[in-house]
């Protein structure tokens, strides 16, 4: 009687002659067994299939088998044929239990033993070990019979398309036929539904009528709070934290929008077995296509490489870089600063603000020289009385301050109510005609401009200092006007004033100014 209980017992069956009896060791009664591949064998038992074979895996319901040999059918212990799924150890990983080698087919099996497989190297030398021995009956491996009926295709090629076809996924056709190297893309999709899918022989499987995932039912809410959003979803527009971050993604930690976000492009349509190796083109073609993957592959470096540099030296932060940058205009100066960036490639982020700190520090240290060094001109040469001089240049300062304003107003200069008492002689002089005239011939004078510490001081002369003071320039941009003027003169051979207005756009009487200097000083001539 056929227990009731279902346990799984696993063997293999290969090189079985086909129909075979094999007899059960307890009931007695015979289980007919016919051989259709190595992935698949039915069980027949009155009529009825109990017996699935996947694989190597062969599952009895509730039996226990006895071994065989080619001839007789000799009774033995089912344990020699039972195992677990865990050590069961696969077709890929078999090794041969005498030399360790990786098995290739056909090798032997052990019908005796426990999963004891044999190279045929080691099997023709009758090696032995324990519990095997070289007079036990055995089972030849091989998969190279035809699984399917009416079917070109292989055991050992059946394995392989299921191993590509889990590896590459379904559709990916293209890589599937790579992996087998001995099918095209459209005989595995043909193969494939016309085999597994469209193949009423194969058995079928029931549905679970338990679900995969328990589902746990949710409570009804009238009303949901405006302010959640689960999860939060960013867009382009969403808000100015987002837009500062240049797009950057840090759970993916790419961009939506990367460097060369187009470079994918040129391999998305590439077609690799469209030639046959007997084309005339074929190889070239393939050189073509190489050199196009070559492409496509440095493009994705130096994406990669500008990536690796924002984030080393963390430039994701716009605002925050450009108040970085600003920080060193007083000392390091702009033009500076656009030539040192070039060096954040070549060093990591931590290196490159040692380099920038040390250029603020020596700016510090230029500017700390140069207001020293206007200490010394005026006279002054210990440190407690610099204290004293700086107080009593801020007095003088604002005494003159407030001096230019209390002669900026008209009612107290007896210059400008002269000239508005002569130019209304015949009116009546009254307070807002009188204040109005005088405000409108009356011009401010701009104090000089405290230049000392300020980027390219140092390398004007004691005239330029003086000049820039009085018109209020900048020493760095001094410099540009300058350099300007002088190349304009010695390309056209002279430079008018005219045409000094023309490169450099500041106010007439600034231009006028610096012109007269450099003329004054000989770095530029007139034209003859």
């Amino acid at each position: 009687m056929i227990c009731a209980t279902y346990c799984h017992l696993l063997t293999n069956i290969h090189n079985l002659p086909s129909p075979v009896n094999i007899k059960l060791a307890k009931s007695g009664e015979n289980l007919k067994a016919t051989e259709v591949g190595d992935l698949c064998a039915s069980f027949e038992m009155d009529g009825k299939i109990n017996v699935i074979k996947l694989g190597s895996i062969l599952i009895v319901p509730g039996l226990q088998l006895t071994s065989y040999q080619s001839d007789d059918w000799i009774p033995m212990d089912a344990r020699a044929f039972s195992c677990s799924l865990s050590d069961w150890s696969g077709r890929t990983s078999s090794s041969c239990f005498k030399c360790g080698s990786v098995l290739k087919e056909p090798y032997i099996r052990c019908a005796e033993c426990n999963q004891v497989n044999i190279c045929i190297t080691c099997f023709a030398k009758g090696a032995e070990g324990f519990p095997h021995k070289n007079n036990h009956s055995y089972i030849v491996i091989r998969n190279n019979f035809p699984l399917f009926a009416d079917s070109t295709w292989k055991a050992y090629e059946e394995i392989r398309f299921l191993d590509a076809l889990l590896e590459c996924g379904f559709g990916n056709w293209g890589d599937i036929a790579r992996q087998l190297k001995t099918r095209n893309k459209e005989e595995c999709e043909k193969h494939f539904s016309s085999t597994y899918i469209d193949n009423p022989e194969l058995p079928s499987f029931s549905e679970s009528l338990q679900p995969l995932i328990k589902l746990t039912p949710l409570p009804y809410w009238e009303y949901r709070p405006i302010d959640i959003e689960d999860p939060p979803r960013y867009t382009a527009i969403s808000g100015q934290c987002y837009q500062a971050l240049g797009g950057y993604n840090a759970a993916r930690g790419d961009f939506d929008v990367e460097y060369d976000n187009y470079a994918e492009a040129a391999i998305s349509q590439m077609e690799l077995d469209i030639y046959k190796n007997e084309d005339e083109d074929c190889k070239l073609i393939q050189s073509l296509q190489v050199a196009i993957f070559n492409s496509y592959n440095q493009r994705l470096k130096d994406r990669k490489r500008r990536k690796q540099i924002i984030r080393d030296h963390g430039l994701i932060l716009i605002r925050k870089t450009l108040s970085w940058l600003q920080r060193y205009e007083n000392t390091i100066t702009k033009s500076v600063c656009d030539r040192v960036l070039i060096f954040m490639q070549l060093m990591s982020g931590l290196d490159f603000e040692y380099l920038m700190e040390g250029l603020h520090h020596a700016g510090e240290l230029r500017q700390y020289i140069l207001r020293l060094q206007d200490l010394r001109e005026n006279g002054l040469t210990c440190f407690h009385s610099c204290r004293l001089y700086q107080k009593l240049k801020r007095d003088r300062e604002n005494q003159q301050k407030e001096r230019r304003m209390y002669m900026s107003n008209p009612a107290y200069c007896w210059r400008s109510i002269k000239e508005a008492l002569l130019k209304n002689h015949s009116m009546p002089l009254n307070n807002k005609l009188f204040q109005a005239t005088t405000v409108s011939t009356y011009r401010r004078i701009a104090p000089p401009l405290d230049i000392i510490g300020l980027p390219g001081y140092d390398r004007l002369t004691p005239a330029e200092r003086q000049m820039c003071s009085l018109v209020r320039l900048v020493p760095e941009s001094y410099l540009d006007f300058k350099w300007i003027l002088t190349t304009e003169c010695k390309r056209h051979n002279g430079l008018k004033l005219a045409q000094a207005r023309t490169l450099i756009k500041i106010d007439v009487n600034k231009t006028r100014k610096v012109f007269d200097f450099l003329l004054q000083e000989g770095y530029i001539y007139l034209p003859s």
